[in-house]
């Protein structure tokens, strides 16, 4: 199943998978353990469908004719039956719930790498909290499919022994269990109908409730320093209460369904008994024949009532496996290029005419090593620009260029690998501080104290060798999710340090100082000019500190390139540029 979904992930954007052929996948890849399980499975209950067939046998050769070498022999082979029973049971549960976590598992892997996928596209699907519950809750629904697939066969195959067994002992028993079965599973499928609905509609809801929940967590600061708490709790109380509602919804239908089959069940097995009694009062069949038939009345109950547990399991797994199609069919933002880079990446960046959002007809070129500024009047130009040059999104008009090469051309995946956007509002991974710098530290480990040369030099450059330094265990620290647990400032640098360890090619920052004192702006804006030499690296800012050590700044008024020249000279020539840094 991986493989079949991950060439369809690799694909993004023509025809993705439907969730009918992601239950198929979710089986078909575990194959193997799902027809062994269903196998012993099947031999367990056609185990259990003879026992009362040997009960009766018991009866009438045994117990009726007190014959008590009979009764030891026919007691043996009970107990050797129960025997095999148990280890069927055992063996086949074991083998579909590994089947089940392992399908499961494969789909959360298809789904984070749909997710993480460098043309993007799943943003438009809602926010990060609706994606984390379809790759667990709905992955663990599909991957139930497959207990549910050995489930079935199971019962099926206790019904068609069942029927044999009664066709044995009598013709009528047998053919009301062949006719009422297939009626029996066609009841059911059609009242799984209303529950597929509403389940799908219940994991709709909880998505949005567990997307708004993970949604006011990040944000839990900044909501308390405005005062908007009650707003927040309105908005998850919401959420909450429509995801309840749909909840109660789902579980009335699966609640009305299971009656009805429970119902339907109950009817079928009390037609079974009493067409076995008449039998046996008119001496059709004898008393041992009649044991077996009630026997066999009783035990149809299980299977019934699995067929009726598997139509809604099929219910529940059909409308999850829809969820789970819609993210890995969903069209990437931007496409695949045919061409290549070439080799060495010189870092010769160039923008022609590039028109995207409120950017219009923007001309702008960063040389190889260069050390380019950008000041945006309007921070939605700053935003367009990183979208475009990141590859977030291609531009309206124009190219971007990456030595002399259409960004447009190029798959993003080999973008990301030359071409690093960092973002002012990058988060940390929880781990260690040394941990998050070192994440995308291509070289091995060649310094001292068991540190990266290269993660040390860019701590060092970005200032986090001085926040490892004010927490208890250095670098070895551990730092909560989205590292909540440092100062805002802290995070900065620790993420300004990620970014210089990358060592990319061409690296775009975006305002990475906001949040740090002047002093040490000053300092970290000297380091990261040196650590930086030779490479190209755009800073994106409107700090005073940053652009004194740029070659140049390109200054975006009005979404367009009105003059490019050194920091002193622009803070000279324009009011606007003068509003823009020191205001």
């Amino acid at each position: 199943m991986g493989g079949n979904l991950r060439s369809r992930r690799g694909a993004v954007g023509a025809e993705g998978p439907a969730g009918r052929d992601v239950l198929r996948h979710a089986v078909k890849g575990q194959r193997r353990d799902v027809a062994l399980s269903s196998l012993l499975a099947a031999g367990h209950q056609a185990g259990e469908a003879l026992i009362p067939v040997l009960i009766g046998l018991v009866i009438d050769r045994a117990v009726a004719n007190s014959d008590g070498a009979a009764l030891w022999w026919w007691t043996g082979a009970l107990a050797v039956a129960y025997v095999g029973l148990s280890f069927s049971f055992r063996t086949g549960a074991r083998l579909s719930e590994r089947a089940a976590v392992a399908a499961s598992h494969e789909l959360r892997i298809a789904l984070v790498g749909r997710v993480l996928h460098p043309g993007g596209g799943t943003e438009a699907l809602g926010l990060p909290g609706a994606l984390v519950n379809t790759a667990t809750e709905d992955a663990k629904r599909v991957g139930a499919v497959n207990v549910a697939v050995m489930e079935a066969v199971a019962a099926l195959a206790a019904l068609g022994v069942s029927a044999a067994a009664l066709l044995w002992i009598s013709v009528p028993l047998g053919l009301v269990v062949l006719l009422g079965t297939p009626l029996l599973l066609w009841l059911g499928h059609l009242l799984s109908g209303p529950l597929e609905r509403r389940s799908e509609a219940e994991q709709d809801r909880a998505g949005q409730a567990s997307a708004v929940a993970a949604d006011l967590v990040a944000g839990l600061r900044v909501l308390k320093g405005i005062g908007a708490e009650s707003a927040a709790v309105a908005r998850y109380r919401s959420a909450s209460r429509a995801s309840l509602a749909a909840t109660l919804r789902a579980t009335r239908a699966h609640a009305w369904q299971k009656g009805m089959t429970l119902g339907l069940t109950g009817v079928f097995i009390a037609l079974v008994a009493l067409i076995g009694g008449r039998l046996a009062a008119g001496g059709d069949i004898s008393l041992g024949g009649l044991v077996s038939a009630v026997g066999l009345a009783l035990f149809l109950l299980g299977p019934l009532e699995v067929v009726g547990w598997v139509n809604a399991e099929f219910a529940q797994g059909r409308s999850s496996a829809a969820r789970i199609a819609k993210v890995l069919a969903a069209p990437p933002a931007v496409e695949p290029g045919p061409d290549a880079l070439p080799v060495p990446v010189r870092g010769h960046v160039r923008l022609r005419g590039v028109s995207y959002a409120a950017l219009r007809d923007v001309e702008l070129e960063a040389a190889p090593g260069e050390l380019l500024g950008v000041v945006a009047a309007d921070p939605a130009d700053a935003l367009a620009l990183l979208g475009c040059l990141g590859r977030v999104a291609d531009p309206d008009a124009g190219a971007v260029e990456l030595d002399g090469v259409a960004l447009t051309a190029l798959d993003p995946a080999e973008i990301r690998r030359v071409l690093l956007v960092a973002g002012h509002d990058a988060d940390l991974f929880e781990g260690t501080l040394a941990g998050n710098v070192s994440a995308a530290v291509r070289r091995a480990p060649d310094g001292a104290g068991g540190l990266p040369w290269i993660t040390a030099a860019a701590m060092a450059a970005a200032g986090a060798d001085e926040v490892a330094e004010a927490l208890p265990h250095g670098a070895a620290t551990t730092v909560t999710e989205r590292g909540r647990s440092l100062s805002g400032g802290q995070r900065q640098r620790v993420a300004l340090a990620r970014a210089l360890a990358a060592e990319a090619p061409v690296l775009v920052l975006h305002d990475p100082t906001t949040a740090v004192d002047t002093v040490t702006e000053a300092r970290m804006a000297d380091a990261l000019r040196d650590f930086r030499h030779g490479r190209t690296t755009i800073l994106v800012t409107t700090s005073p500190a940053l652009l004194a050590v740029t070659n140049r700044v390109v200054f975006l008024h009005g979404g367009r390139v009105t003059d490019s020249a050194p920091h002193a000279r622009l803070v000279q020539r324009h009011e606007s540029y003068r509003t823009a840094v020191f205001a």
